[in-house]
């Protein structure tokens, strides 16, 4: 038995070593992969040279980026504006009172509807009361100068009368219907309705309205007095036609014309959009605000516009042919905009532009790039430093 364990120790040494030896030359082995790996470089995602930069073949940026070719824009642009409803000042009247007096009766009120000729309110005056007087006291003479003059033809005729008391009688007369015509002129311009029956007799005046159209200033009540003769009573707007009236700053006035089309929107009505023409461009800019007034008449019938109303006002203004890029191609670049051109294939040059106004998702570009030019569009922030 000890002789076999003696036989067997030889083959338990070399086992032992053969292991060893082999632990040994794995653990070198995993010492020399693991020097390889620390001193291997990951590959970069673009490199550059002076102002070039290259996106080499296998880096991930290929996937990230978006190139486009540049395009020509010739689309007009759309120059939009602040505005609001007004009433057209041609068809509007401010009702004042003719004379000094009282209201007696008030017929109409604030937003009211009124037709031509229709009542607005009846006043007492003194002063319509003395011209009613000085008419009725014309009349009277008039009638009696007339059967004076009609007497003393047919005493002349008669061959009793002298010339001379014939031509009296016809001075006179002239001088009654000179009298009569201006008393019933001046009465006749204290009431829009002329002189009615009730007006004869000087105890009331009656204002009517002058034209068709709403009731949109109301200053007065019934047993107010009305001493002012400049004071404004009520204003009456015909608002069949309105005004819409755009601000227009003085560097964009030379883009309106007069005639030129518009198109206007409301926040009272989203999503609707309604057509005009400009009526009116103002020659003066007003001087708080150097702006000018433009004015586009549109029609009203339905009542839909109404005076005080915020609306906005887009002008089609012609341009002509410009490079255009998507925005998100532009980068900012300390204080210039700048784009990435591709001058190589998947080879870039940051180069600075200036851009125009933008429309129809395009911005254009009025230095520093050409029609068919290619830029990066998408991801050009991953190209920066």
């Amino acid at each position: 038995m000890n002789k076999n364990i003696f036989r067997r120790k030889p083959l338990m040494t070399l086992a032992i070593v053969i292991l060893i030896a082999g632990r040994l030359a794995f653990v070198v082995f995993d010492s020399k992969a693991s020097a390889s790996a620390a001193g291997a470089q990951p590959a970069p995602n673009f490199t550059r040279q002076g102002e070039r930069i290259t996106i080499p073949e296998h880096s991930p940026l290929r996937q990230r980026l978006a190139v486009q070719t540049v395009a020509a824009l010739d689309a007009a642009h759309a120059l939009e504006l602040p505005a609001q409803v007004e009433a057209d000042p041609a068809r509007t009247v401010n009702i004042v009172p003719p004379v000094a007096g009282k209201v007696l009766e008030l017929k109409v009120g604030l937003g009211d509807r009124v037709r031509k000729g229709q009542l607005l309110l009846v006043m007492t005056s003194g002063d319509f009361a003395q011209a009613s007087a000085e008419l009725q006291k014309t009349r009277d003479a008039l009638q009696l100068a007339k059967r004076a003059l009609e007497r003393q033809r047919g005493v002349q005729q008669a061959g009793a009368g002298a010339a001379k008391d014939l031509e009296q009688a016809e001075s006179a007369y002239v001088q009654a219907q000179a009298e009569f015509a201006s008393a019933d002129t001046r009465l006749k311009s204290l009431s829009a309705s002329g002189a009615s029956a009730a007006d004869r007799s000087g105890q009331r005046l009656n204002l009517v309205a002058p034209n068709l159209g709403s009731i949109t200033e109301l200053a007065v009540s019934a047993g107010q007095s009305a001493n002012d003769t400049n004071a404004v009573l009520m204003t009456i707007a015909n608002l069949e036609n309105v005004w819409i009236t755009a601000n227009v700053p003085e560097n964009m006035l030379s883009s309106i014309k007069k005639g030129q089309a518009a198109s206007i929107s409301l926040p009272a009505y989203p999503g609707e959009r309604f057509q005009g023409k400009v009526s009116f461009v103002s020659d003066v800019l007003q001087a708080d605000t150097r702006r000018a007034l433009v004015r586009i008449s549109v029609p009203n019938a339905d009542g839909r516009f109404k005076p005080n109303m915020f609306a906005n006002v887009s002008f089609a203004v012609a341009q002509a042919t410009a490079p255009a890029v998507p925005p998100s191609a532009l980068l900012m670049n300390n204080e210039n905009t700048t784009v990435f051109v591709e001058v190589a294939p998947w080879t870039f040059v940051r180069r600075a532009i200036e851009t125009g106004s933008q429309e129809d998702g395009s911005v254009r570009i009025q230095s520093g790039l050409q029609v068919g030019e290619r830029v990066v569009t998408k991801g050009g922030v991953l190209l920066n430093d």
